[in-house]
């Protein structure tokens, strides 16, 4: 049986690689830093400084199309989707300057440190709501029940979805990360298919109905500079940061939650001193991100020849820049496979990104996951793995690490 020890490549369908890949990208650290994957069908780059020179590197390392990586739809699902299957081309993550520069000035409005921390009290207030519900119960999936309801009601009433139509737009959202990130058989690809569509169309009405009639929120406020000059936005630039927007609140976010807590119950000594000392909880929250990345890295296109450590990556070559791998060099973080909440350069972790392509939304992610475990600690903290569950399940995907459930339990 091929496990971490033996395999000669990625396979995101394989159960040892989806739980605990750790083993692997050490071995790819010191035997081959730049790697050809058959399975991903492009290079590699596992070492920290390698991976945050590519980052900082935007002219050699090329973002344009750096999303484009659905290789696994069939012809028929290709033709359904037309011009949308290289989806989110004028997204900001997906462009270099001086196109991500005008875009992500825009998107920055919304960003002001008293925005985000006036979301951060409605975060607050919908983690207590749904601590509220589960609370008596003494027992949860904390992925269902606690980690997704809070942060995509969020992100909904930021956008601007009102309130009917959240729970249609998680499931296009679910349907969209399934479709381009995660391998799937072809009649699901269909279905999905569908949905995705779908969401797209519902997000460019959207749009077009906050531009007629805007109101207090992020889609009102980005549909007001469609077309206002060379620092505006286009329409569709509009509805694609939105759609973005909307999958790291429906997604990357819970994914993280949920991946933090399954390593506190595993290391029920950081917990208990995250409930004894809350001001540990932004140090833990780095830890986490470091040592159980929610996200596996970022894609980029070679512009020209790039020899590193006696390997040629050539032109046009995509490249992933595996952060998942970085955060674990050990070059960088000393006994990298340890988890302790007072690290002292846990922070320096490439999990958001890093130079001009470090996530907008940063500061909020981190702002969420901290009032999570500040309200966690206050309200659960006997929190722990429930008695008896079997071991949590990760999904398959090309580009994070997410929990599908994660049973936990607490003194009622």
């Amino acid at each position: 049986m091929t496990g971490p020890d033996t395999a000669t490549d990625f396979d995101v369908t394989a159960d040892w690689h989806v739980a605990d890949p750790y083993p692997f990208l050490r071995r790819l650290r010191h035997e081959r830093p730049v790697f050809w994957s058959d399975h991903l069908r492009m290079w590699v780059l596992t070492r920290y400084e390698d991976v945050r020179s590519a980052y900082r590197d935007h002219a050699t390392f090329s973002s344009v199309g750096s999303l484009t990586i659905s290789r696994t739809l069939t012809a028929e699902v290709r033709g359904m989707l037309g011009e949308h299957r290289s989806f989110l081309d004028d997204f900001a993550a997906n462009v270099d300057p001086p196109k991500h520069t005008r875009i992500r000035r825009a998107i920055s409005r919304a960003f002001t440190p008293r925005a985000v921390e006036r979301l951060g009290d409605r975060f607050r207030a919908e983690v207590d709501a749904a601590l509220g519900r589960v609370a008596p119960r003494g027992r949860a999936d904390f992925v269902a029940d606690i980690a997704h309801g809070p942060s995509a009601r969020l992100s909904a009433a930021f956008i601007g979805v009102p309130p009917e139509d959240e729970q249609r737009v998680k499931r296009y959202v679910l349907a969209w990360f399934q479709l381009f990130l995660s391998p799937q058989p072809p009649a699901r690809q269909r279905d999905l298919a569908r949905d995705f569509l779908k969401y797209l169309d519902y997000v460019d009405r959207l749009v077009t109905a906050r531009r007629a009639e805007p109101r207090d929120d992020f889609a009102s406020l980005t549909a007001g500079l469609i077309d206002t000059g060379p620092d505006g936005l286009t329409h569709r630039e509009v509805v694609e940061t939105i759609s973005a927007l909307l999958l790291g609140g429906n997604d990357t976010v819970p994914n993280a939650l949920s991946n933090a807590v399954h390593r506190l119950t595993r290391e029920p000594a950081a917990w208990r001193e995250v409930v004894a000392d809350p001001a540990a909880i932004p140090g833990m929250i780095e830890e986490s991100l470091r040592i159980d990345g929610a996200s596996l890295g970022s894609f980029r296109t070679a512009t020209r020849p790039v020899t590193l450590h006696g390997v040629t990556v050539p032109t046009g070559a995509q490249i992933l820049l595996h952060t998942d791998s970085a955060a674990h060099d050990e070059t960088v973080f000393p006994d990298p496979e340890r988890f302790d909440v007072r690290r002292p350069n846990a922070r320096d972790h490439l999990v958001f990104g890093h130079g001009v392509h470090h996530c907008v939304g940063a500061a909020l992610s981190r702002l969420k996951m901290r009032v999570a475990f500040e309200r966690l600690a206050g309200r659960l903290p006997g929190l722990r793995a429930a008695a008896g569950a079997p071991p949590p399940v990760y999904r398959r995907s090309l580009v994070g690490r997410g929990l599908a459930t994660l049973p936990v339990e607490w003194d009622a």
